[in-house]
């Protein structure tokens, strides 16, 4: 993977911050930036697909989903009749 250097201004108090988590870590301060990246990145892919799968299961289930779930239901009583 290619390296690409870029520039940030951040505040001073974040920038203390990161480099005692590099320090603790022992690790660059770049390496934490990347990291923070990465990390950002993905969640915000996580809230993306969690968000498409909400907007499909929006309208509630289908005739079909429904069927199934009481046919589910009704299998479940079946076998556990007579042991409660």
């Amino acid at each position: 993977m290619t390296a690409i250097k870029t520039a940030i201004s951040i505040d001073e108090q974040l920038f203390e911050g990161v480099e005692a988590l590099a320090s603790e870590m022992q690790v660059s301060r770049s390496h934490v930036f990347a990291l923070a990246v990465e990390e950002y990145l993905q969640r915000q892919q996580n809230r993306k697909l969690l968000q498409a799968i909400n907007d499909a299961h929006a309208d509630g289930p289908d005739e079909a989903d429904v069927a199934l779930l009481q046919q589910a239901r009704r299998s479940q009583r079946r076998r556990v009749e007579g042991e409660w």
